[in-house]
């Protein structure tokens, strides 16, 4: 991370003030979460919206759309949604529930793609949105086959709750990662919000997890398991899809 005294070091401390939950956030809030002088943030915020990596709303600031779409062009991650895309439609089209793509950063999973119709269900992900691993099936499936030294760190640092059914405890949790790793399914039941279930795969690239596909849907009336042989296919279909792009680019 940049140091904060240097020009980049103060935009990362803005941009990275913002958490998952949060839509757009006012200047004392921004002041107090970056402790940047008031007079260093309010030319920052100027500077950020001017370029669109923030856009001013009713109450302050948000991300801006500028940020996606630079997000959009890193070339591997590019590549990865596109041939996830008809593996994901397909997926919808069989579930009419809410299909997700998810990468790994750090500790958290990144939605790089969302797809859902008129009865979605109501979920906290978004795209380009962030959740903790261990709170989501779709984190999970990413997490029970990441390094070992990443499995690790998540398993000592304090596994945050973010609802009741959230699991916490690092025995229940490395268990869960044990048979998800075994099976190639990840489940959650209403983990990271009341009322949520959701079942996943990792999609591989050799012996390396590179994403992970999942179907979120109404805690009362979807059954994660009536679906896991769908996800673990379209996991799989994308998995080899890659491959094949892979041993044509070595051609």
């Amino acid at each position: 991370m940049a140091e904060l005294n240097t020009v980049l070091g103060k935009i990362m401390a803005v941009l990275n003030a913002y958490g998952v939950d949060d839509d757009e956030l006012g200047f004392a809030e921004l002041q107090r979460r970056t402790g940047l002088p008031k007079a260093t943030l309010h030319r920052l915020l100027g500077d950020l919206t001017e370029v669109r990596l923030l856009d001013q709303a009713s109450r302050g600031y948000r991300l801006g759309g500028h940020l996606f779409q630079l997000g959009l062009r890193a070339a591997a991650e590019r590549g990865l949604v596109e041939v996830a895309i008809p593996y994901l439609e397909d997926l919808y089209e069989r579930t009419h529930e809410t299909v997700h793509l998810g990468l790994r950063e750090g500790h958290e999973v990144v939605y790089a793609a969302k797809l859902g119709g008129h009865r979605q269900a109501s979920s906290p992900s978004r795209l380009g949105g962030r959740l903790p691993l261990h709170a989501t099936a779709i984190g999970k499936a990413l997490l029970a086959l990441a390094p070992s030294d990443v499995q690790a760190a998540v398993l000592a640092a304090p596994l945050t709750r973010r609802a009741p059914r959230t699991v916490v405890a690092p025995g229940i949790l490395r268990r869960q990662l044990e048979a998800i790793a075994e099976t190639g399914v990840a489940y959650e039941f209403e983990e990271s919000q009341v009322g949520l279930a959701c079942v996943a795969s990792p999609v591989l690239d050799g012996d390396q997890v590179v994403a992970a596909v999942s179907v979120a849907g109404p805690a009362e009336r979807f059954d994660p398991r009536a679906h896991a042989a769908s996800v673990h296919a379209a996991a799989s279909g994308i998995a080899l899809t890659l491959a094949r792009r892979a041993r044509l680019v070595e051609r």
